[in-house]
């Protein structure tokens, strides 16, 4: 006889949410059901509607976590390097560790964007981004609108991230993500430390 696997509540939010990811990860957030969740995670057929309420619910904690997860990784590049650059690639580098949050967080018809712990999140992850332009050299940053600024890196990381997740861009740019990732960003903006050395 099958079995349900016992589950402090903390954890049952954990062990639900881990298997939302491998799914969304297979096969993308269109094809997540409760039942197959529950039956990947071992417990019964109502404990993700008990616990998250609905789909949508789901994936309002998962797009909730996942822009958490980028707040952590934009600011702790931010205080690694200082680079505004290499935030820019820390963000493509999130979208390729966390491909199955990074299909969510960007879509709000899927889940409560009004939801208040995912707009917190949401804004803690904006504000690591325009946080990097604002500390910018003055003569690198010019007289470039923080907020302007902050769309533009935006729009080019996350551009590149999505072609990259969906094999979009060209086989000349290699197989490594971060360098060219790297190698793009530098067009927009950079740091004399990031720039390509060049021979004499």
């Amino acid at each position: 006889m099958k079995t349900t696997k016992p589950y402090h509540h903390g954890d049952l939010a954990r062990a639900i949410l881990s298997a939302a990811v491998a799914v969304i990860t297979e096969s993308g957030p269109e094809r997540l059901s409760m039942r197959d969740l529950a039956r990947r995670a071992g417990v019964s057929h109502a404990a993700p509607a008990h616990h998250f309420g609905d789909k949508a619910g789901l994936l309002t904690a998962l797009a909730t976590q996942g822009f958490e997860l980028l707040a952590e990784a934009l600011d702790a590049e931010q205080q690694r390097s200082g680079d505004f650059l290499e935030v820019g690639v820390a963000y493509v580098r999130f979208a390729v560790d966390h491909r199955a949050h990074f299909e969510v967080m960007f879509r709000p018809d899927l889940y409560r964007a009004g939801d208040t712990g995912v707009v917190a999140a949401r804004q803690r992850a904006t504000n690591a981004l325009y946080g990097g332009v604002e500390n910018m050299p003055s003569e690198q940053r010019g007289d470039r609108d923080v907020h302007v600024g902050g769309v533009a890196a935006w729009s080019l990381v996350h551009g590149f991230a999505t072609l990259w997740l969906n094999n979009a861009l060209p086989p000349w740019l290699g197989e490594d993500p971060e360098a060219a990732a790297r190698d793009i960003a530098r067009l927009l903006f950079s740091s004399p430390s990031s720039e390509p050395t060049t021979g004499s």
